[in-house]
């Protein structure tokens, strides 16, 4: 995109005074990048609603799941900020029973559930909120396949997205997030982001576009086989009836994170 970042401002400014045409004139753009995004390649994975169910039956420890987190972010050069906790950048994180599902506190619950960490990630609501929120519609929910995405060069940092999520599922970067990245380890494919922007799992549409399967699914296949076990992660089309993310919705009780608001969360846990 040869567009750069102050230029795109001016336009999103404009598109505030001149109301419909502007916001058209924005929309065409996002469509633009949206289309760039598509791959070509006859292998790609596709589906028209990418979702995840989390099997915690997989994970009874923040170890089972971290080599998860590790490569996620370690294929996205998330920085790991540890100076500031109010500053931490998170693609995926570990969270307890009761702030991951606020609203289904029990004082009878199992013990197990009390203390028990829950793996976090973006959510890809089918209604997500933080779309609705964003001024410059930097974050846009694909129409090919439901994916919530995040482009960093159209962010003017206004945080309105952070504020409208209702999972805490976005980071800002308050401060350049290159010093915090292991150079041993960057990926040169993926780039890298700047200060001020907000950051967060996209469920890497940029390996589905190669034919692979996110790096946080990949992970989980290599400890369920270490461990001779199903792996804890599941990814499919929510969309399919075939699809083995469907199969197991059928089969097994799963909840979502606040599902009374609305959002129609594409992330399922099994407990």
């Amino acid at each position: 995109m040869s567009m750069n970042r102050r230029e795109f401002i001016k336009i999103a400014g404009l598109s505030s005074i001149l109301g419909i045409g502007g916001v058209t004139g924005v929309t065409a753009l996002k469509n633009s990048v949206e289309a760039s995004q598509v791959s070509k390649n006859p292998e790609a994975l596709t589906a028209k609603r990418w979702a995840m169910v989390v099997d915690m039956s997989k994970f009874a420890s923040e170890e089972d799941f971290q080599p998860c987190i590790d490569a996620c972010h370690r294929v996205h050069n998330v920085p790991h900020v540890t100076d500031n906790p109010k500053h931490e950048v998170k693609w995926m994180w570990p969270e307890t029973y009761e702030h991951a599902f606020p609203g289904n506190e029990d004082e009878y619950r199992a013990e197990k559930y009390q203390h028990m960490p829950f793996l976090m990630l973006c959510n890809h609501c089918e209604n997500p909120p933080c779309v609705r929120v964003c001024p410059t519609q930097a974050t846009f929910k694909r129409k090919s396949d439901g994916i919530v995405m995040m482009d960093m060069h159209r962010c003017i940092g206004c945080r309105f997205c952070m504020a409208g999520c209702p999972y805490g599922a976005r980071s800002f970067n308050y401060k350049n997030p290159r010093p915090f990245i292991d150079e041993s380890k960057e990926n040169p494919e993926f780039p890298t982001r700047m200060k001020g922007v907000v950051e967060k799992c996209t469920l890497c549409y940029e390996r589905l576009a190669k034919g692979l399967e996110p790096a946080c699914v990949e992970a989980a296949k290599e400890v369920a086989v270490k461990k001779g076990t199903t792996p804890g992660l599941i990814f499919g089309d929510l969309e399919d009836p075939a699809s083995e993310v469907r199969k197991i919705l059928s089969e097994r009780f799963t909840i979502r994170r606040k599902p009374e608001l609305g959002t129609s969360p594409s992330v399922y846990y099994i407990i």
